[in-house]
C-alpha cells in the first residue's frame, strides 16, 4: 500500500474543471485532502474489496484516489457531463487498473442500488451560494439510502447538523477530522487568488 504522501503525489496529475459552474460549487478537491480522506478510510478497512461510490465526483479526485487502494470497483456519479469527460481522462493519467463506472446523474436522486459492503466518499456542495443553503443535506439523504459507511467533507461548524441528520436517519458519526481546503480563484465573485477554509471530514456508519 502506498503511503499517504505517495498517494498525494499520484493524484497531482488529476485535472480540475475546464468550465466550473458556480451554482454547483465546482472546486477541485485538493490532492492532499483527497489522500487524507481515502487513506483514513483504507486504514479502517472501508476501501479494500468494497464497492466505493463517489457522489458528485466532479473530475474524479476522490474516486480515483480510491482506485489506488484496492476496491472491488468504483462508481463516480456527477450531473455534469463535461466533468465526467475530464474524469475519464484523469483515470488514464493515473493509470489505475481498477474498474470505474462513470454515471451521469443527479446525486440527490441517484439511480443506484449497490450491494452490501458499500462505502460512499464525497465532497458535496457546502451550500455557500444564496438559495443553495444546506445543499449537502440532499447528498447525505442519498448516502443514508445506499451506504453502510461514508466519508464526507463539510464546511467547518457542520458537526451538529451532520450528527443530528445521521441520528435521524439510522447513522452515527464514529470519527471526525479537521482539515483545510484551498479554494483557488475561478469565479468572478472571488476577490483573492486563493483562500484556505477550514473543513471537517466525518465517518458515518449507517444501519
Amino acid at each position: 500500500m502506498s503511503t499517504k504522501s505517495q498517494l498525494t503525489q499520484q493524484l497531482g496529475v488529476v485535472a480540475g474543471f475546464d468550465d466550473p459552474q458556480v451554482d454547483l460549487e465546482q472546486y477541485r478537491t485538493p490532492p492532499g485532502l483527497a489522500s487524507y480522506l481515502v487513506h483514513s478510510a483504507d486504514l479502517r478497512g472501508d476501501i479494500d474489496d468494497r464497492v466505493v461510490i463517489d457522489l458528485g465526483c466532479g473530475t474524479g479526485m476522490l474516486a480515483l484516489a480510491a482506485t489506488l487502494r484496492g476496491p472491488e470497483r468504483v462508481v463516480g456519479l456527477d450531473i455534469d457531463r463535461g466533468a465526467l469527460r475530464t474524469a475519464r481522462e484523469n483515470k488514464r493519467r493515473i493509470a489505475s487498473t481498477t474498474e470505474v463506472s462513470w454515471v451521469q446523474a443527479d446525486a440527490t436522486r441517484a439511480p443506484l442500488c449497490p450491494p452490501d459492503e458499500t462505502t460512499v466518499i464525497m465532497n458535496p456542495p457546502f451550500g455557500a451560494q444564496d438559495g443553495n443553503e444546506h445543499a449537502d443535506r440532499a447528498f447525505l439523504e442519498t448516502t443514508a439510502s445506499i451506504a453502510d459507511v461514508s466519508y464526507s467533507i463539510h464546511n467547518a461548524g457542520s458537526g451538529e447538523f451532520v450528527e443530528a441528520f445521521a441520528a435521524d436517519n439510522g447513522g452515527e458519526i464514529t470519527h471526525a477530522y479537521g482539515a483545510e481546503f484551498t479554494l483557488p480563484k475561478q469565479f468572478d465573485h472571488q476577490q483573492e487568488d486563493s483562500r484556505v477554509i477550514d473543513v471537517e471530514l466525518f465517518r458515518i456508519e449507517w444501519r
